[in-house]
């Protein structure tokens, strides 16, 4: 049985035969548009102004440890945020390796006001840094004036007890200098707990907890490495809370204050000068003045007057009288700095 061609089919053989026969060559293909995945069952806790927030507050905290280890390790040491990102805990503990530690922070965010409380965060900070960076980093303290490289250290490398001791010590300071950082936000202390060693095999968040990931890239020495901070949702929840109350508070007292200061402002009172006119004189000229002399002061006697306060010119007016005191009423209002400034 002969194959019967459909409808779609004759359209083609049509086409080709009118633009002589290039029709079976297939248009390029737009490439498709990627975009990036939504999961709605796991809306985002954090909005951009708050990651940029801590991308801000972090921008800091790197400038305040970079100074401090430059003199502690006796090298150049740069520290740089490389990236802020919300994620699951998961995410981080499965790229973590066996021999992996973690520094335990505790949180305690503070009250501006008299009455207010300290609030303990239950969940711990983490602070990762990783193997090789944290050797160079102690045999910087030691003395030795060799580089450290990832090639040098075996995968899966065990602390040794000296090691762990280092570690606390130089933890407990890039600890200690986190709160800074925060001091335009709200006063946090970061208070180093421990270490946690092969933290693989102890569960210290929920796996499906939201975190904020703070990665950082660190140079010294002519090495490379990477710091991470784990920051938990419930943590930043509680922080940005006592931000949005103290911003509130703020805004209230100075809204309760305006009126006050408009008050003393309104009860304020400022010296005004009317000038006629200036002009030179000498000194013999001065001294030979007598009553009924007429100085020349290069203006028409119709001029406006000056009206100066604080040595800027804010009005023009007319000399005149006002109920048989001599008075100026005023024509114009300098606004621009230009005027002030003639």
């Amino acid at each position: 049985m002969a194959e019967v061609l459909s409808q779609s089919q004759i359209d083609a053989l049509l086409n080709s035969m009118r633009s002589g026969g290039d029709a079976g060559q297939t248009e390029e293909k737009q490439p498709e548009k990627k975009y990036r995945k939504y999961d709605f069952t796991t809306p985002r806790k954090f909005t951009k102004d708050r990651i940029k927030m801590l991308n801000g507050i972090f921008e800091n905290y790197t400038r305040v440890v970079s100074s401090r280890l430059n003199a502690q390790l006796r090298t150049t040491f740069e520290i740089e945020v490389e990236s802020i990102e919300e994620q699951k805990f998961y995410e981080f503990n499965n790229a973590l390796l066996e021999g992996d530690v973690l520094a335990m922070v505790n949180v305690t965010v503070h009250s501006r006001e008299a009455e207010g409380e300290d609030i303990q965060a239950e969940d711990p900070v983490m602070v990762y840094l990783s193997t090789p960076t944290a050797l160079g980093m102690m045999d910087r303290m030691m003395g030795c004036e060799g580089e450290s490289t990832e090639q040098e250290i075996p995968m899966g490398y065990a602390y040794t007890d000296l090691e762990l001791q280092l570690y606390e010590h130089l933890m407990k300071d890039i600890v200690a200098l986190m709160g800074s950082s925060w001091e335009n936000y709200v006063p946090i202390t970061f208070e180093y707990e421990r270490t946690q060693v092969n933290p693989t095999l102890v569960t210290l968040l929920n796996l499906d907890e939201t975190v904020v990931l703070v990665d950082m890239r660190l140079t010294f020495g002519g090495s490379e490495g990477r710091m991470s901070v784990v920051l938990p949702g419930n943590v930043l929840m509680s922080v940005f809370g006592e931000v949005s109350r103290e911003s509130m508070g703020r805004k209230a007292a100075s809204e309760d204050n305006s009126e006050e200061i408009f008050d003393q402002l309104r009860d304020s009172t400022l010296e005004i000068i009317a000038e006629l006119g200036d002009t030179q004189l000498s000194l013999s000229d001065i001294y030979h003045l007598n009553v009924g002399d007429v100085l020349d002061l290069g203006r028409p006697k119709d001029s406006p007057v000056f009206l100066e306060i604080g040595g800027y010119q804010w009005f023009t007016g007319r000399m005149g009288t006002h109920k048989k005191n001599m008075a100026i009423k005023i024509d114009e209002v300098c606004y621009s700095a230009e005027q002030r400034s003639e």
